[in-house]
């Protein structure tokens, strides 16, 4: 019996170095808790948005008050340049900062471009036109940015400087491993510092637009009943539209197309629109952001939501083919024109980790609307800024649950229209009719005229003779 026991012990005390040898094994080589996202690892850099660059203007100078100080302080005029090269100065060039005609320029480099101006100094080429309005310079090592790509909306501009602090710290970071694979393929690494140059304003562009197919609203063959019943089973229920053609022959005995009840959404989607993009909302400054993907005839397309975190109302939508930083910038002007005062540092806007929004950011800054920016990334709480906000993506992610519902009856939209209009009705049925458990079943902004009404139909007409009196009084005003 004593020779088991002892046989026993001797086993377990094996075992027990086994597992220590393991343990020792695994914290040497295996990490026990790796982050889901590193910001520092060259793979993502591609995924960062550099800060904005410095832009220099270069001072601007009178040539002819120049020209009257130098004969003040040496007591002679200066005297124009004497060409003697076969490269003269073109007739029409004068210097980009005092404005000296051509004969006080000098060919500084034989014909290559570069000019010197005898006046005020300044070395410049020729050909670079943008010197006028002022060059991006690096914020980093103080260089002139060089536009090395050309897309169609947005220029790149990159510090080509070796010695750039950027670049150095970039290169620094870079593990043996990934130093040798960049010497073999620099394409895939992002180290110098890089800004995207927008060559189109979003801040013009018209944020609402009539959609095509809307039809007169003098009913002839059905009533205003008939169209609060459509709007009923089409966005209230989810209900396609033949689906909601069939349920009003089928329990109303109202022969209807399928076609009527799309002209009839999209006429009531015009006209609401204004109502709801205009309302006061009174939101506060904490606000949500998130796309998520749609099929419009079988192509993916976006739907940007920009929605209140404590009040839960849409503040701003937007409907995109891609999923680029403009229609980011929609979203978020329809979103910011709820304000009566921008509140500035005082908004706290979280979103993804993607890289448009922090590029919108950008956009807007330039505009002289700063605000904070707070990126929440991965589905774990695996750093403080995700722990701290992680619940504006829980709120914004249950709205596009909410939307996908409605949706994905449809089986994706037929024309761009469609979705369009199904997205404006969706937004005015989720901001004003639906009831929502935050309200205690009511709907999420309270309108008087629509208490009164016993049932959905007769508010969905209400709400269409709201938005009709609100455009009136805005073509009045």
């Amino acid at each position: 019996m004593n020779s088991i026991i002892s046989v026993l012990v001797a086993y377990n005390q094996f075992l027990l170095a086994q597992i220590h040898q393991l343990l020792l094994f695994i914290v040497k080589n295996i990490p026990i808790k790796s982050p889901k996202y590193d910001a520092a690892n060259p793979k993502y850099n591609k995924l960062t948005v550099d800060r904005l660059p410095i832009i220099k203007k270069p001072e601007k100078l009178d040539y002819k008050q120049l020209l009257r100080d130098y004969k003040l302080k040496h007591g002679k005029e200066l005297k124009p340049v004497k060409s003697r090269g076969k490269n003269p100065v073109p007739h029409d060039v004068v210097c980009h900062r005092c404005g000296a005609p051509h004969i006080y320029l000098y060919d500084n480099t034989g014909g290559r471009g570069q000019l010197l101006c005898k006046v005020c100094g300044l070395r410049f080429n020729k050909d670079k036109k943008d010197f006028k309005i002022g060059a991006l310079v690096c914020p980093y090592c103080g260089r002139i940015l060089v536009k090395k790509k050309e897309r169609k909306y947005f220029n790149i501009h990159k510090c080509v400087n070796e010695k750039c602090p950027f670049y150095l710290q970039s290169l620094k970071n870079l593990s043996p491993e990934d130093l040798e694979e960049y010497k073999k393929d620099k394409h895939k690494f992002k180290l110098h510092y890089i800004y995207r140059e927008f060559t189109i304003d979003y801040f013009k562009v018209d944020l609402s637009t009539m959609p095509k197919g809307c039809v007169n609203l003098t009913f002839r063959n059905f009533s205003p009943h008939v169209l609060g019943l459509c709007l009923t089973y089409l966005v209230n229920l989810g209900l396609s539209t033949r689906a909601t053609s069939r349920a009003l022959w089928e329990i109303h005995g109202v022969k209807i197309s399928h076609v009527m009840v799309s002209k009839y959404a999209k006429t009531a989607a015009a006209l609401v629109q204004p109502f709801v993009d205009n309302y006061d909302y009174k939101p506060t400054n904490y606000l949500a952001a998130d796309e998520t993907y749609i099929k419009v005839k079988g192509i993916k397309h976006y739907v940007w939501f920009i929605m209140d975190a404590l009040k839960k109302s849409i503040l701003g939508y937007r409907v995109s083919s891609t999923r680029d930083v403009g229609p980011c910038i929609l979203a978020m002007r329809m979103a910011f024109a709820k304000f009566k005062e921008f509140p500035g540092k005082a908004l706290k806007f979280v979103s993804d980790g993607y890289t448009a929004y922090k590029l919108a950011q950008q956009q807007f800054m330039l505009k002289g609307m700063d605000f904070d920016l707070t990126q929440v990334i991965g589905l774990t709480n695996d750093d403080p800024v995700s722990t701290e906000y992680r619940w504006f993506k829980q709120i914004i992610e249950r709205l596009n649950r909410t939307f996908k519902r409605s949706y994905q009856v449809t089986n994706g939209y037929g024309s761009g229209e469609g979705s369009n209009t199904h997205v404006s009705l969706f937004v005015a049925y989720y901001n004003f009719l639906r009831p929502h458990s935050y309200t205690y079943w009511q709907p999420l902004n309270s309108i008087p005229e629509l208490e009164s009404i016993p049932n959905m139909p007769g508010k969905w007409q209400k709400l269409i003779e709201l938005s009709q009196q609100f455009i009136l009084s805005r073509q009045t005003a």
